[in-house]
This record gives C-alpha cells, sequence and structure tokens, in this order.
C-alpha cells in the first residue's frame, strides 16, 4: 500500500490507466488475432507476423506521404502520393488488400514447400522471413524513425476526472469491428467454414473436396491483411521504423498465450488484459516502465506453466 501511495494512487488514476491499458491492450490483439490465424491452421507460431505488419505499414506510409523509399527514388515514384490526411483511410484500405495478397504469396513460395515438415523447421522459417521483411524495409527506408499522420482527432473527452482519448476510443473501435467480422466470416460463410474445416480436419476437408493447401494460403492472407491493421493503429503513436512491431510481437504472443492461442476471443480477451497490466506495472511499480517486457515474458512462462490452453482455450485430452 505505501508503494502504491508513493506512486501517487487514487482510484481516478487507476481508472485512468485501465483506460489506457485498453487502448494499448486493443492495438495488441489485432496482431494476436492474426497469430491465432496461423496458429490454428499450422499449429506454429509465426515469428514473422509483427515484420509483416511493419512493412504493411510501410506501404500505407508510402500512399498517404509519398515516400516509397531506395526504390521509389529510382523507379520515380516518390512524391507521388494520395494526400493527407483525407486519404488515409483510402491508403488504410489499399494497404490491408496489399498484405493480403502479400499473404498468400509469401505461402505459396516460401511456406508450401515445407508444408507437413516438422515443427522446429518451420519455426527457423518464420524467423528466417523475419531477417528478410526487415532487412527489406531497412534496406528500401532506412533504419530511421519516421513520423505516420493519425486518422482520429488529437483530443479527448473527459468524464469523471477520467480523460477518453478519442485515438484510443478509435483503435478499440476498430479492433472491436474486425473481431466481428471475422467471427461472421467465419462462422456464416462458406469460405470461412471451408477454412475452419481445413483447419481442424484436414483429411476429412480434402474427402468433401475442399482444397485445403489454397485454404492455407487464404489463411496466411487473412493473418497478414489483420497484421497489417495492427501496425497501421500503431505507427501514429509511436515512431514508424523497420524494428517498430518486435515489441507489439512479444505483448501479442502474451496476449495469445494468456487468452489461448486457438482462440480469437480469447487473443482479444488476453490483449485488453495485458495491456492493462503492463500499464499498471509501467505506473504503479517503480522503474516498472523498464519492466514492461520481463513481465510479458513471466505471463507467458506462466501461463504455459498453469494453464497451457489459456484462459478461453480448451484443454488437450488424450485417450490413454
Amino acid at each position: 500500500m505505501h508503494l502504491l501511495l508513493a506512486a501517487g494512487f487514487t482510484f481516478t488514476g487507476l481508472i485512468q490507466q485501465v483506460v489506457s491499458g485498453a487502448g494499448a491492450g486493443a492495438v495488441y490483439a489485432t496482431l494476436a488475432l492474426a497469430l491465432v490465424l496461423i496458429y490454428r491452421a499450422m499449429d506454429v507460431a509465426n515469428f514473422a507476423q509483427g515484420e509483416m505488419a511493419m512493412f504493411s505499414t510501410y506501404i500505407a506510409y508510402a500512399l498517404v506521404g509519398g515516400d516509397f523509399g531506395l526504390l521509389g527514388t529510382k523507379l520515380g515514384f516518390n512524391g507521388l502520393h494520395l494526400g493527407l490526411p483525407q486519404a488515409f483511410w483510402i491508403a488504410f484500405a489499399i494497404a490491408v488488400v496489399a498484405s493480403f495478397g502479400l499473404g498468400i504469396l509469401i505461402e505459396r513460395v516460401l511456406i508450401r514447400p515445407f508444408e507437413g515438415a516438422p515443427l522446429l523447421t518451420l519455426v527457423i522459417v518464420t524467423l528466417g522471413l523475419f531477417s528478410i521483411v526487415n532487412g527489406l524495409a531497412g534496406f528500401n527506408w532506412g533504419y530511421v524513425f519516421k513520423t505516420f499522420c493519425c486518422p482520429f482527432p488529437q483530443s479527448a473527452v473527459n468524464a469523471g476526472g477520467v480523460s477518453f482519448n478519442y485515438t484510443d476510443l478509435g483503435i478499440i473501435a476498430v479492433t472491436v469491428v474486425i473481431l466481428v467480422a471475422m467471427a461472421v466470416f467465419f462462422r456464416y460463410t462458406k469460405l470461412g467454414l471451408a477454412m475452419r474445416a481445413a483447419s481442424l480436419y484436414p483429411e476429412s476437408s480434402r474427402l468433401v473436396g475442399v482444397r485445403t493447401s489454397w485454404m492455407l494460403a487464404l489463411g496466411w492472407g487473412l493473418s497478414a491483411a489483420v497484421g497489417a491493421v495492427s501496425g497501421i493503429l500503431v505507427a501514429p503513436v509511436v515512431f514508424l521504423d523497420p524494428n517498430m512491431m518486435q515489441s507489439v510481437l512479444l505483448f501479442a504472443f502474451a496476449a495469445a498465450v494468456l487468452g489461448g492461442i486457438e482462440s480469437p476471443v480469447g487473443a482479444v480477451v488476453g490483449a485488453l488484459l495485458i495491456g492493462i497490466l503492463l500499464a499498471l506495472v509501467g505506473t504503479y511499480i517503480p522503474g516498472g516502465e523498464n519492466l514492461r517486457t520481463p513481465f510479458a515474458l513471466l505471463i507467458i512462462v506462466v501461463v504455459l506453466l498453469l494453464r497451457p490452453a489459456g484462459l478461453l482455450g480448451r484443454p488437450e485430452t488424450r485417450r490413454v
């Protein structure tokens, strides 16, 4: 209690940190959803998910600001842009669609040759993809910080002494829309049902004519598109650079593990909890701002030891 009082603890301040943490957790939620999509399809964590989201963010950045990097200089693209900030959402949509196509291309070219390979091989492939995408972005745009425009008003509304930032509210709203859209897609569309069937029962799905290989490719495309949303939303909050998503990826992993690595809803719930917990740690624990990364790692270890399926995941059962 003395530590909390020393840190300036008040009930209003606590609510403020919960609200701010939920906004950060919404960013982690979109990337956690992307991780869940790949894990459900392949039973492997995609360590390149954050870098793919970062590259998609650079695509949106180029469309809005006209900076296509070194390649743009050579081809004469630099200076060509959609205009800002009015065209942000147009660039957002184009980047998400482009990410969907790139995700499919990556699966067809890099992942498909290793389909059915041992788990360690797939992990190494995603780590290699991590290095490739990071290197390409750094080579083209440089390892320098860039600013990215924010589509939401830079102001806040005050209610009962608690400040609700429009950026946080906007990010939460976008995350909710994505979650609802994914739920509708996987539950009520033929393609979504086919993707679920191919993930859960690949052999049976092949027997009834489902092209499971293409379902996996679509899963990678959808995962890349959802991850792109995370990168584009977080870029205005932090500086844009090739390494910007690495800490976000760690927090998203912690969120997916906490909520249930196979549960989209669990990933969102876990991300909100992680965001709130990290906000509280950073505020009320002395030196807590430097403990955010170790705290996320600790959560991963504790959950894997005590409840590997996560809060909303289904425990694996085996017949003896």
